[in-house]
């Protein structure tokens, strides 16, 4: 008698340990799989020699994109982008700027549609030195066209950021913030930017002060992800916004069992939407389905560098392909289900700071992985098996 006691008490501590986690906990990872990951080489497109600066990557309809620039040694820089179909033999894209300062633009986000990239790019410059901000769009010729735009369009007196571009069925959309709160930018054909600012669901209200991160296309419009600051509070909760058409928003706070948490990355599984991003003292990922949103599992842990920085995420695979800042063996993170994460050793320590670029692409069972640590740009790639070893 004594010993079954004895065993209902100890079996009555184990549950009670175990709901004792913390919502940003991981479970012990399993065996970390191991791509054989391939080094890339992009050509230095035409013109001075300089330095290659990458800062993002996308595809999609069987292309593959990265982004960036070319710098000189006295700090000049020109747009740059790259294509290819297998992601191993890359063609620079000829750049087409409109504007003086279109030539000068580091092109930092990357969105692609129908195997034609877009992208945004940005150089500060005017008498205040802010950001002057391009969008760009891939021609019938193949190359890369600055947007012309007025410049309140994304800069003016409430400009904050302009972040993010996703592609899909009803065009183009542009992830951001202004004054007023979180804000996007919509366009059927990525000729013509419209901003969204300042209406219902986007603008800082007596619920908080709205913050989006990235977006994505769903099967019925536009899906924001980014965080709220309510009102009164220091921390932030998680948050989605949904829209048909891009100019109409519905904000939904998402469950975070009380502690600080965001959105930080955001992509679509199959019918399913994985965003991922801070949770408590880790990193975590949040379910959105037919039935709504819910908390996914936690990820990271030792050897992840903190705070919880999300620097990409895609699609590969079936499933969902995190990068955050940390290790070689603990800066990669998979989930077939968006519960259950596993580490990919990756081939490089991802760094941390405000002067290093990481990107991450995905399609099929193939990945690219784009690294600028501030000196040096390099690129990877990889297919086959993402889940545990």
């Amino acid at each position: 008698m004594r010993a079954r006691r004895s065993l209902a008490v100890l079996g009555l501590t184990a549950v009670l340990l175990a709901g004792c986690r913390s919502p940003g906990h991981a479970d012990p990872a399993p065996e970390p799989a191991r791509p054989a990951w391939q080094p890339v080489t992009l050509p230095v497109p035409p013109g001075a020699p300089g330095r290659l600066l990458v800062r993002d990557a996308t595809a999609c309809a069987g292309r593959w994109f990265v982004v960036g620039a070319v710098a000189d040694a006295v700090g000049g820089t020109r747009p740059a982008a790259w294509t290819s179909i297998d992601a191993a033999a890359w063609t620079a894209l000829r750049p087409v700027p409109r504007s003086p300062y279109g030539a000068e633009n580091v092109l930092t986000a990357a969105g692609c549609r129908d195997g034609r990239l877009a992208a945004v790019g940005g150089k500060s410059g005017g008498v205040h030195g802010n950001p002057r901000i391009s969008a760009w769009r891939q021609g019938a010729d193949g190359s890369l066209v600055e947007v012309p735009a007025e410049f309140e369009v994304f800069g003016g007196p409430d400009a904050v950021n302009v972040g993010r571009i996703a592609g899909g069925p009803r065009g183009w959309l542009i992830t951001g913030n202004r004054a007023s709160g979180a804000a996007a930018w919509v366009s059927a054909d990525g000729t013509d930017f419209r901003l969204v600012s300042g209406v219902p669901g986007l603008a800082t209200d007596a619920a908080g002060r709205p913050w989006a991160a990235d977006g994505t296309a769903t099967a019925s419009g536009w899906l924001l992800v980014g965080s709220v600051l309510p009102s009164g509070r220091t921390g932030v909760d998680p948050a989605v916004w949904s829209s048909p058409d891009g100019r109409v928003w519905r904000r939904a706070a998402l469950p975070a069992a009380g502690v600080d948490a965001d959105l930080q990355r955001v992509v679509r599984v199959g019918e399913r939407t994985v965003a991922v991003g801070r949770r408590g003292d880790g990193l975590g990922a949040w379910l959105g389905e037919d039935a709504g949103w819910r908390a996914g599992g936690g990820f990271g842990g030792a050897g992840t560098d903190r705070p919880g920085r999300v620097w990409g995420l895609a699609a590969v695979a079936g499933g969902a392909l995190a990068v955050v800042a940390g290790g070689a063996a603990t800066a990669g993170w998979f989930s077939a289900d968006g519960v259950g994460w596993s580490p990919v050793v990756l081939p490089v320590a991802v760094p941390t700071g405000s002067d290093r670029t990481v990107a991450v692409a995905g399609a099929g069972e193939a990945a690219l992985l784009v690294v600028d640590d501030g000196s040096r740009a390099a690129v990877w790639s990889a297919r086959g098996s993402w889940g545990p070893g």
